[in-house]
């Protein structure tokens, strides 16, 4: 298993060791000791099923106190998936790292609090699975628009299927997110 950095020191992919044959393949998509040098430990384990390729789910994320770690990873299908540094006063601070994350190169991507986070479906069809380090608060779930100029994310789709969520999420400078470097 190998843990990359990104250009977002906080940010990290990991590639697990996949051994497969003629039968199929295994690997191991946790294990505490591996994963200890993220002090990650998960709370909530949650999966989402998204029919249609060009779908856009985010940003997300909780505020603080109630905010959220998270590793994510795909299990069918493929995912740009985007992480967003909402942490004022960072270095990186609105600077956003993407990647394909798919069932076949079984990445996994660990984004710590303070991120916002969210992804654009590559294919129809598409199971995601995101371990939390913090249980699910509806008062502090928040969405910031996925077309906010200040990010400019490009994410490959002139006309994204958006839930009802994220039409009406605000942009980063109305939202009340909390977060501080």
């Amino acid at each position: 298993m190998k843990f990359l950095d990104t250009p977002i020191p906080d940010l990290k992919v990991i590639e697990p060791d996949v051994f497969g044959d003629h039968r199929g393949y295994f690997f191991e998509c946790w294990s505490a000791p591996k994963y200890a040098a993220l002090h990650f430990e998960p709370m909530q384990d949650n999966e989402s099923y998204t029919a249609k390729k060009g779908t856009v789910r985010g940003i997300h994320f909780q505020r603080d106190p109630m905010a959220q770690a998270k590793i994510v990873r795909v299990v069918q299908g493929a995912v740009m998936d985007v992480a967003v540094d909402l942490r004022k006063g960072s270095p990186t601070y609105l600077q956003w790292y993407s990647l394909e994350l798919s069932s076949g190169n079984k990445r996994q991507f660990y984004i710590p609090r303070g991120f916002g986070h969210g992804f654009v479906t590559l294919t129809d069809d598409v199971i995601f699975c995101y371990k939390a380090d913090n249980l699910y608060s509806r008062p502090d779930d928040r969405s910031i628009r996925f077309d906010d100029p200040v990010f400019s994310i490009d994410w490959g789709v002139t006309d994204p299927i958006l839930s009802q969520k994220d039409v009406s999420a605000p942009l980063l400078k109305d939202s009340d997110c909390n977060f501080v470097y």
